[in-house]
């Protein structure tokens, strides 16, 4: 991790960036990551999440669930486990590495256009939506990291998931997704991609 004046790229997913627009994060500032995974409720149609759902559809002969709140269970599970990944990654920063931008009070971005070109293409894949690519004047704390280090998405035991936090937290070795974690005063000093919503 390092403390300067820095240009990187960011891809830019939920509002549309401008040229000349500052971005200032802090500790206690949460981003869309930290948004989506702790504050998004999974509901049926019916307003009931998972554990209600379960609660009404068990019976003596198992489990029943309907299309809608099979859908509501993959929604719920699949925000869970990655906001357990996120508290684990988060629990390992602050025992062991503290001075490094948190995951979830940062923005994302990489040090190359490259780089970020690869993000898009994972994000394509997965069907959301990239607005722009842009490039931005960072003065603040920055962690380079390889994403794919982090904790999986699976059901090992919580230590083997620490172990994998512990790794990421060692910084980008490997090459294979970097991202670098910034926060501070962000500069956005030009667009360089805009794409159709």
């Amino acid at each position: 991790m390092h403390k300067s004046e820095l240009y990187v790229y960011h891809m830019v997913t939920r509002q549309r960036m401008h040229r000349g627009q500052i971005i200032r994060f802090d500790e206690n500032q949460p981003n869309s990551l930290y948004r989506f995974f702790f504050e998004k409720e999974q509901l049926n149609s019916r307003g009931e999440d998972f554990v209600q759902i379960l609660q009404s559809q068990y019976t003596n002969d198992g489990l029943q669930l309907d299309k809608e709140n099979a859908e509501v269970a993959i929604r719920y599970m699949g925000q869970t486990i990655r906001a357990i990944r996120e508290v684990i990654v988060e629990m390992v920063r602050l025992q062991e590495y503290p001075e490094y931008p948190s995951r979830l009070s940062c923005l994302y971005a990489a040090k190359t256009y490259e780089d970020v070109l690869k993000w898009k293409e994972l994000f394509d894949a997965y069907h959301r939506n990239v607005l722009q690519i842009v490039k931005l004047r960072v003065n603040g704390n920055i962690f380079e990291g390889d994403g794919n280090l982090l904790p999986k998405e699976d059901g090992v035991p919580f230590s083997t998931k620490i172990g994998q936090a512990r790794e990421y937290w060692k910084g980008n070795m490997n090459n294979k997704l970097p991202e670098l974690l910034i926060n501070g005063t962000i500069e956005v000093v030009e667009i360089i991609d805009e794409f159709s919503a």
